[in-house]
């Protein structure tokens, strides 16, 4: 929602005399808004079940990390270059805002992708255990004779 309000913000924005910043900032709050959008969508639809082949978590961290980075980087240089309009300024304010909340939501995600990590490393583990085990179990088959004796 943060992300929305920054980019309709900075959308209203008529006239900029260096408009790098500008352009910037618009590209990382439509880019941000998109991606993170389309994950809630899959989240919601449960349709992230359907791919296993990819890990979510990481998914989730990655999106979250260069958002907090990139509305970071878009918020410092729209202040530096601002007009001082009340558009740039709330737009501004919101990026700010929108980074503290992705920055909150990449320190849950890194969470969560260590916790899935530690599960499927003890996963791993006790399947591993179990094959060995099964493989050292072997039946005494009278009918099998050994070659060595």
């Amino acid at each position: 929602v943060l992300a929305l309000t920054a980019f309709i913000c900075i959308e209203t924005i008529m006239e900029c005399s260096p408009c790098e910043g500008l352009y910037f900032f618009e590209f990382v709050s439509c880019s941000a808004l998109v991606v993170t959008g389309a994950l809630l969508l899959l989240f919601s639809l449960n349709l992230h079940t359907r791919i296993p082949q990819i890990n979510w978590n990481l998914t989730d961290l990655v999106n979250t990390g260069l958002s907090t980075f990139f509305f970071f980087i878009a918020s410092v240089v729209l202040a530096a270059l601002n007009h001082k309009t009340g558009a740039e300024i709330a737009a501004v304010v919101f990026g700010f805002l929108a980074m503290a909340v992705y920055a909150a939501n990449t320190y849950v995600a890194v969470g969560k992708w260590r916790l899935s990590r530690r599960q499927q490393s003890g996963r791993q583990g006790s399947d591993y255990i179990r094959a060995r085990t099964e493989s050292r179990e072997v039946v005494h088959r009278p009918e099998i004779q050994r070659l060595d004796a």
